[in-house]
């Protein structure tokens, strides 16, 4: 969402940003004072894709139809993770991505509440109702409809499975690796996702020897995991800069096994220690 309002920017639209608390909440009033007469959108993430952090929908969406504003919601990391009920909230649209569910890559969805209209993204075929041209991959959407309902199936009793499993790594890292933040800790969070920050250490060195050690790791966003700079997610939640650099997200799901997380908990103090002693090196050049 943040590269598309930085292009409508640059074509003279006003966007304004809302800020977040230290652990990437939002308040309502912020949103109130921020809606004006001249707002013709309002689009949020229905959970934060770094730290996991859930944002209140229901509340947010009760305000835009107060003020009838259109709102739309990414709900990429959502969907799959927690319960999502349309009908309780007045969204207008939401994207959803498959392959955060389990869904093959590539194939994405879009709701529209009925009645609601928006203009092809472009143009030519009469697929989708006329808003995306071309032919429908039907192996990949008949993918996304199985993954959706194994994901719903599975939601009640993997949640808390899962959930316990990222608290567990949770603690461990705060137990056993001194200087250790956790991002958004305090916050309302997504069952699967851990943020934490490494103190003293560059989060790409510290990627390079868990990835050696076979654990699958990210420093920030998928989307722009090409670039170094710390996440700007983490330094608006008030994140030293040297200290967001240490990020590490992982994320979990109904396939990690308990073995996995033990695993994680006996070799990353040796791999933190490790990365802080290159880092250490790297700084005095």
């Amino acid at each position: 969402v943040l590269v598309q309002c930085r292009e409508l920017e640059k074509q003279g639209f006003r966007v304004t940003y809302l800020p977040v608390d230290s652990d990437g909440g939002l308040k309502i009033a912020d949103l109130e004072e921020a809606i004006d007469e001249e707002t013709a959108l309002v689009s949020i993430m229905w959970a934060n894709n770094e730290t996991g952090v859930i944002f209140p929908i229901e509340e947010i969406s009760r305000v835009c139809r107060d003020r009838e504003i259109p709102l739309h919601v990414d709900g990429v990391q959502a969907v799959g993770k927690i319960p999502v009920n349309l009908s309780k909230t007045s969204i207008d649209l939401m994207a959803i991505s498959g392959h955060k569910f389990h869904a093959p890559k590539g194939v994405g969805a879009i709701y529209i509440r009925s009645g609601f209209k928006i203009k092809p993204l472009f143009w030519g075929g009469n697929q989708e109702r006329g808003r995306r041209p071309g032919t429908e991959p039907v192996p990949f959407i008949v993918g996304l409809g199985k993954a959706a309902q194994l994901a719903e199936e599975c939601l009640d009793h993997e949640s808390d499975r899962i959930r316990e499993l990222r608290e567990e790594l949770e603690k461990g890292f705060l137990g056993k690796i001194p200087d250790v933040w956790v991002n958004g800790g305090r916050a309302t969070r997504l069952p699967n996702t851990l943020s934490v920050c490494f103190e003293g250490v560059e989060g790409e060195a510290l990627l390079m020897l868990m990835d050696q050690n076979g654990i699958a790791a990210s420093s920030g966003s998928a989307c722009l995991s090409h670039r170094l700079e710390p996440s700007h997610v983490l330094l608006a939640m008030g994140v030293p800069e040297e200290i967001a650099k240490g990020a590490v997200r992982l994320g979990l799901s109904r396939y990690t096994e308990n073995e996995e997380v033990e695993r994680v908990l006996e070799v990353m103090p040796g791999l933190v220690e490790k990365a802080r002693r290159l880092s250490k090196r790297m700084r005095r050049g």
